[in-house]
């Protein structure tokens, strides 16, 4: 034994990404190396609330996983324990903090640290928790690859390369109906996923959060087109673009516990295209098609590169902290450092000048 850990569990928070049952099969086979217990928690902290959702996990369990998208635990972006949704005798509903709970089951159990997988408000729930005397070490997922303190998050790259294939697709009958097409990806308020495919797809536009766009420069590069007999335009939007002086577009009011919605971006640039410009237009949106299937080859290295470093933290009694890809070693960031802050795109990054020397708009009239 190591440190006197006997027994850690693992959970996964949020929106799943691929990559997140290789690391899930990363902790178990490096925890069972070193002798200790691993028990599965259910759908984020749901199973330290109702603790018939926690399983113990083992080699056979993790067997043949690495491979496959989703997770075996199952997630959940609704679950914060300390901002639960309860529903009165009399049918209004109400937030309360059912933390302490979570606290008291993690301590019946006898866990000696939790290994907290999700993105910045998975990790912000497991700071808080570690605040609460839970020992807890993070490990970054999240698509939208905009968390602080490391490089990448595994999932980002799957993504990427689903959003590519998409685009790739949409040339062909852009082209055969002299068609424009406006597609939607995600990524919040990072910009990570739209300029890494748009750029990789030979897109025409890319607008993303960190760029406010104007209508008319986009339908000029439209038009710009047209009149160099390409009659089909390729334009890419994060679902957090917005044009200059306007907001983000949402999808229904924020819930209790949960982010709000982004959406709809996509249909409305599509329809101001086709009013002013008069090429017919259409939208797409991938959604959560990027988030399936299974994982790149560098998301499941970096998911289970995570996975075993997450382990190695707990053996050396590290706690607090989350794994982070540094190049080329994986170290340990303190969670304070990582959450809370969101990790955009540089304006002055080598791929927005690359965009621009390709000749691809972000609608901000700028040529460099």
């Amino acid at each position: 034994m190591t440190r006197g850990i006997r027994r850690i569990a693992i959970n996964t928070g949020g929106g799943d990404a691929p990559g997140l049952n290789a690391v899930i099969r990363g902790v178990v086979l490096s925890a069972l190396r070193r002798g200790w217990q691993v028990l599965g928690i259910h759908r984020g902290y749901e199973g330290l609330l109702d603790t018939s959702k926690i399983i113990p996990l083992t080699r056979e369990s993790v067997r043949g996983i690495t491979h496959l998208g989703g997770t075996i635990l199952g997630t959940t972006n609704k679950g914060n324990p300390f901002e639960l949704p309860y529903r009165n005798a009399d049918g209004s509903m109400v937030v309360v903090d059912r933390s302490d709970e979570v606290v008291s089951n993690f301590h019946k159990l006898n866990i000696d640290a939790l290994i907290a997988i999700g993105g910045d408000g998975s990790l912000s729930i497991a700071h808080r928790f570690h605040q609460k005397g839970m020992p807890v070490v993070g490990v970054p997922k999240t698509i939208d690859n905009d968390l602080a303190g490391t490089v990448i998050t595994f999932g980002f790259d799957t993504a990427v390369g689903i959003a590519t294939d998409a685009l790739d697709r949409l040339h062909s009958t852009a082209e055969a109906h002299d068609r424009v097409f406006v597609v939607e990806v995600m990524g919040r308020y990072a910009g990570w996923i739209a300029l890494n495919a748009g750029v990789s797809a030979s897109t025409d536009v890319i607008l993303i959060p960190e760029i406010p766009f104007d209508l008319e420069v986009v339908c000029d590069k439209v038009m710009e087109r047209e009149g160099e007999g390409r009659r089909f335009s390729i334009v890419v939007v994060a679902e957090g673009a917005r044009p200059a002086g306007g907001e983000m577009m949402t999808r229904g009011p924020k819930e209790a516990g949960r982010e709000v919605r982004l959406g709809g971006i996509a249909e409305w640039v599509a329809q101001q295209i086709e009013e002013r410009t008069g090429k017919e237009t259409r939208a797409v949106v991938l959604g959560h098609l990027q988030r399936g299937g299974r994982p790149t080859t560098f998301d499941r290295l970096l998911a289970l590169r995570f996975g075993a470093a997450a382990v190695r933290l707990v053996a050396a009694g590290q706690t607090g902290v989350m794994v982070a890809l540094d190049p080329p070693e994986v170290r340990a960031v303190p969670l304070s450092e990582a959450i809370g802050r969101s990790r955009t795109v540089p304006l002055d990054c080598d791929t927005i000048h690359t965009a621009r020397e390709l000749g691809i708009s972000f609608g901000d009239g700028s040529a460099d």
